[in-house]
This record gives structure tokens, sequence and C-alpha cells, in this order.
């Protein structure tokens, strides 16, 4: 996935989850957050660094810049919100994960839930795939959520009885840097949303995380990281 008109800024403030100001070349301008979680390890004023995508002058944006990756210790890290899906689309479309996907569609309706992926692979498979994108890292460590999640259980607990149902179930947490020791599922901040995922594994979800490939102006998929669940 790539980015167009990428700008280097100082992050200033964040009055909210849509919005953030950044100083650009002696200017404060005015940004749109692609990501609405907490991200406050993040976005530490006048202190991050942060990338901003340039989009112009346009009547039907309401600003011309939005905010799509930081530096956090010399790391970049991508935190565009809508990264993730798209990275997981191209991947999957790339035989990373099964080698003989004969289709696939995305935002796949299933019970009460819609599915980022529906995929049908070999001799009449038919599968989905939730895909979680992840900003969060503490001590080289990549955990999930950063904020509590009922929309995520739900979409867990969908998954479990959409294997049941006989359909492949696959999570796919998209770790949105490189260099992550390994992925598990932050227990601190929704101890719930971790028994969801145990449960999910005994039932037969295939549960993984991939880390990415970041540069200013490129997000792709990189590889398996170690998923520890327990």
């Amino acid at each position: 996935m790539r980015y167009a008109n990428i700008k280097k800024a100082l992050f200033i403030e964040r009055p909210n989850r849509f919005i953030a100001y950044a100083k650009l070349n002696d200017e404060v301008v005015k940004c749109h957050v692609k990501n609405t979680g907490r991200c406050k390890e993040l976005l530490i004023p006048n202190v991050t660094e942060v990338f901003l995508e340039d989009h112009g002058e346009s009547a039907t944006r309401k600003t011309r810049y939005s905010l799509v990756k930081v530096i956090k210790n010399g790391r970049l890290i991508n935190m565009d919100s809508q990264a993730p899906n798209q990275i997981a689309y191209e991947w999957l479309s790339l035989g990373k994960l099964y080698n003989d996907i004969t289709c696939i569609k995305r935002e796949q309706k299933y019970g009460n839930s819609r599915f980022d992926i529906y995929y049908e692979r070999g001799d009449g498979i038919k599968g989905f795939m939730e895909v979680k994108g992840v900003t969060l890292e503490e001590e080289n460590v990549a955990r999930f959520p950063d904020a509590p999640t009922e929309r995520g259980i739900k979409h867990i607990n969908e998954l479990i009885e959409a294997k049941k149902a006989g359909y492949e179930a696959n999570i796919l947490f998209v770790i949105q840097m490189k260099g992550i020791d390994y992925f598990e599922p932050n227990y601190k901040t929704h101890a719930a949303f971790g028994e969801a995922l145990k449960n999910a594994k005994r039932a037969g979800v295939n549960i993984m995380a991939i880390d990415c490939y970041v540069t200013e102006n490129e997000v792709i998929a990189g590889d398996f990281v170690c998923t520890i669940i327990k």
C-alpha cells in the first residue's frame, strides 16, 4: 500500500479522536487522524515526529492532511487503521497463506457480523478472515487491543460459529511495524478479549500475526510473528 505526497512534521496535539494538529515547516496544520484508537503511547505532544499525507487543496475534504505514520524510539509505525485490511487483502491475494485461492471478497456479512474478508479456495472450501490492525508496542511486544473492544469480541464469537458451520475461520493481526519479538492479547486492557481469543483457538479458529515493512511512502506485509495466547 503506497501513499502519495508524504511530509514529515511534529505532533502538537489531538483535541479529539479524529483531528490532530502538527507543525509542518513552521506552520501548524490541521490533520485527519486515520485511527480512532487511543494511541497515547504514539502521539506525544511536541515530541513525536509524524508523517502526513498531503491530499492537496480539495473542496470535498475538511482537512488537507492525514496523519498516517509516526516515529517511536526510532521505529517507523504505520497508524492508518484503513491500511491493515488492504494489506491483508493483498497478502491473501498473493497466496501467502493459501496457494489455491479462487475468489476473494471484502466486507462480507455472516450472522450478525460483517467480516473483513471472505474467500473460496481449493475444491469448494469457503472461509472468513477478520483483520485487526496493531499499533501498540511495549518492550518490543505487540499487543491488541489498546482499548476495550466489545465489537472485537462479537467478531470472535461469530467466527467460532462460522467454524462450527463448516467455514474456515481466521483472525489476522497486522502489526503495523517491523522488528517485534512476539504478539499477545492485551489482557491488562481487556481481559475478556484475551479469553475470547482462547475460546476461538480451542474451537479451531486460525489465529496468526504478521508484521509490516514500513517506509515513509509505503507499508506492505512482512513476515509471520510468533503469537502467544495463554
